[in-house]
């Protein structure tokens, strides 16, 4: 009898454990961290991952996950608001009023109008009212650009076609919403004509009234709050969440006030710090648990049987697919594009993620569409999102870029001789941990060495609230000790050193702060791993430098003295609009030690030998335009992962050289994963990564170096 009761006990221990709330959400957490990652080795989108991921653990599978959960609610609301905002911030207004402006607007209207109408006809088939056709045709209208960082990464997004992709977004997306706000008016209200034109024309009150206010209340803010990137963090969050509530009492749909506040407040934020801890925020919590959310809300079972709702969703996929192909089709004809980047703007467009799934829900929720809706659109989600990235990477991989012409040009000789003798190039090194310091002071001697240069040891002493406190005092003392063993090592290795003590409030605006008053040419830091959360939200100093340098920054993770380096790999992943400036970086340290230089491409496995020849010529050709005295060696390999046939060919190698590239993170940041990102991980040579000032005018790093008198 005693055995039954604890039994019971236990049993119904157990159940109350088992319906703690805190237990789903720890899986819910443990679902958003490793699903993605797993899709992304299967070289899927992570967020696909997710909504099966809901499917798997909601009604449809084990019932971990309940749809009526107020906290999973709560979240997924604040995901779906949170992917509206970046939706809104990821847009450059500033891109309009560059060239390719018009073919942006003849793109958008024809990859908007086209679907717009297919998908009205679809909706019509099935007996949709015209609101609900309407809305569910400009559904099909917007895309979201989630093979953005391949092109990024491919150097190919200064192509016109591609650049001309990208400035649409903020024709279709703004295009998307303003339907949408307009088709729920029209439904809930039952306008007629002249309280359509007073809608409209409150929307577009509303609208100028969030932009002008968000966008000078930010500048204002950002300028009164100086650094404090903490305080500047919550006024965005603040913004948006004004933005929303502000759109509920005006009876707009709160996803459209919260695209606006990403508007409004895009040109405060920039590009940042700031605006990298806001997207991150979102992106590893809150939009994963949104499209966790939109997986339950599939009723598997009833989709299986259902027929209406397969051959709807078999229609809007087809329709999406054709009705992009001949947009791009006729944007080719109309501005002359080749065939190759008319698929490619074809490909960029077809992924259906943000603004699609956002607006299908919220009308759903007003219960202008039904689920049948639902799930045909998440179903296009799944399908376009792993299409669209899937022929972009093949077709962009050769794609031509405009600005091959700029970084294939040589240096001018004369010019940059009297640069170098009036300023000299000069190398700032960042110095704080003793057991680094050696290493790099040996690299920026001999980049310094090959320029007839200078270095300049940089020791920052953080200030505190009295300057005469005993803190800093220890902090003074500490950094004048490692000038004093870096200049001595510099006097050893035969460069001049000019060491600096700076007392700044940080060291990464120290860092910034004193290259740009001293006109450096380069920065050569330490690696500096993240560690935690803390460090990807508040960041760290190596992230701090790469926002704020005007000069290129080397950030080296060296395992060996560099004055042993013989071996240096370059990995080029794109032959036709290539970051150089690796492959300059790698012969100037070749040039020091006698060494030699690798240029590694990559290339599918199936590719023919004709076309591995003309890769190793093109190659060879931009090489040669470099005019360096012992020109490097070219290697091609056919492999199906990029990422471990580099990894497998420098074990062979005593230092990798990879651009630092970081990416527009796609609206939910669940964007396909780098190839740096992985190579940085995994590789146990020593590495430097070579990330390019935000202006991407790194012209002072390859003239200074390439001159005739620097490299002999």
């Amino acid at each position: 009898m005693e055995l039954i009761s604890q039994l019971l006990i236990v049993e119904s221990s157990t159940r109350a454990f088992a319906q703690e709330p805190i237990i789903p959400f720890v899986i819910l957490l443990l679902v958003i961290l490793a699903v993605p990652i797993l899709f992304e080795r299967l070289q899927l989108p992570g967020l696909v991952g997710l909504v099966l991921s809901g499917v798997v653990f909601g009604p449809s599978g084990w019932h971990i996950f309940h749809i009526n959960s107020p906290i999973l609610n709560l979240l997924a609301e604040i995901g779906l608001i949170y992917l509206m905002f970046i939706a809104g911030l990821e847009i450059n207004l500033e891109l309009f009023h560059r060239k390719q402006k018009w073919q942006a607007l003849g793109f958008s209207s024809l990859t908007f109008s086209v679907p717009l109408v297919v998908g009205i006809l679809i909706a019509r088939s099935f007996e949709f009212d015209w609101i609900a056709a309407i809305l569910i045709g400009s559904t099909l209208a917007s895309y979201t650009l989630l093979a953005y960082p391949l092109i990024n990464r491919l150097g190919v997004i200064n192509n016109e076609a591609v650049s001309v992709v990208v400035r649409a977004t903020i024709f279709t997306d703004i295009g998307a919403l303003l339907v949408l706000a307009f088709c729920l008016a029209v439904n809930t209200r039952n306008l007629d004509f002249w309280q359509v034109i007073s809608l409209l024309t409150s929307l577009a009150i509303y609208a100028l009234v969030i932009f002008v206010c968000c966008n000078w209340a930010g500048k204002e803010f950002f300028r009164r709050s100086g650094d404090d990137e903490g305080n500047q963090f919550l006024f965005v969050l603040l913004s948006v969440f004004i933005a929303v509530v502000s759109a509920q009492l005006m009876g707009v749909e709160k996803i459209v006030g919260a695209f606006l506040a990403g508007l409004a407040v895009n040109d405060a934020v920039g590009e940042g710090p700031v605006k990298e801890k806001v997207v991150f925020a979102g992106s590893v919590l809150f939009i994963p648990i949104f499209f966790v959310h939109l997986g339950l809300l599939i009723d598997l079972p009833t989709l299986i049987k259902s027929v209406a709702t397969l051959e709807l969703t078999f229609l809007v996929v087809v329709g999406l697919i054709a009705s992009k192909f001949i947009a791009a089709l006729l944007t080719k004809l109309v501005y002359h594009y080749n065939w190759q980047e008319m698929l490619t703007m074809w490909s960029l467009s077809l992924p259906q993620v943000g603004v699609t799934l956002a607006a299908t829900l919220v009308g759903y929720r007003s219960g202008l569409l039904s689920g049948m809706v639902v799930d045909s659109a998440i179903l296009l989600m799944v399908v376009t999102s792993t299409l669209g990235p899937f022929i972009t990477s093949r077709l962009a991989i050769s794609l031509p870029s405009s600005a091959v012409k700029q970084q294939s040009a040589p240096a001018q000789p004369d010019n940059d001789s009297e640069q170098t003798n009036k300023n000299p190039f000069t190398i700032v090194v960042p110095v704080y941990n003793p057991q680094t310091q050696q290493y790099l002071i040996e690299m920026a001697a001999l980049l310094a060495h090959q320029a007839n240069g200078r270095i300049m040891p940089l020791a920052i002493a953080t200030a505190t609230a009295h300057m005469d406190a005993p803190q800093l005092e220890a902090s003074v003392h500490r950094s004048e000790a490692l000038l004093t063993k870096a200049t001595a090592l510099s006097r050893v290795l035969g460069v001049t050193a000019e060491p600096l003590l700076r007392i700044d409030d940080a060291f990464a605006k120290g860092i910034s702060r004193t290259a740009r008053e001293h006109k450096a040419n380069l920065i050569v830091m330490g690696w500096g791993k993240r560690t935690g959360l803390r460090a990807r939200l508040f960041g760290n100093v190596i992230d701090g430098v790469l926002w704020a340098s005007h000069c290129p920054v080397a950030v080296t993770r060296l395992v060996d003295s560099p004055k042993k380096i013989q071996r240096i790999l370059v990995p080029m992943e794109n032959v036709i609009a290539p970051t150089l400036q690796p492959v300059q970086f790698a012969q100037i340290l070749a040039e020091a030690n006698q060494a030699q230089v690798t240029v590694l491409n990559v290339c599918d496995r199936r590719t023919s030998s004709s076309k591995i020849s003309w890769r190793r010529s093109q190659l060879s050709l931009l090489v040669s335009k470099l005019t360096l005295p012992n020109p490097p060696e070219i290697q091609i390999i056919a492999h199906e992962n990029v990422a471990q046939a580099i990894l497998q060919a420098a074990r062979l190698y005593d230092l990798v050289v990879i651009p630092f590239v970081r990416n527009r993170t796609s609206p939910g940041g669940l964007a396909m994963s780098d190839v740096t990102t992985q190579l940085a991980s995994q590789l146990t040579c020593s590495i430097v990564m070579l990330g390019e000032p935000q202006n991407s005018q790194a012209t002072d790093l390859l003239t200074g170096l390439s001159s005739p008198t620097a490299v002999v």
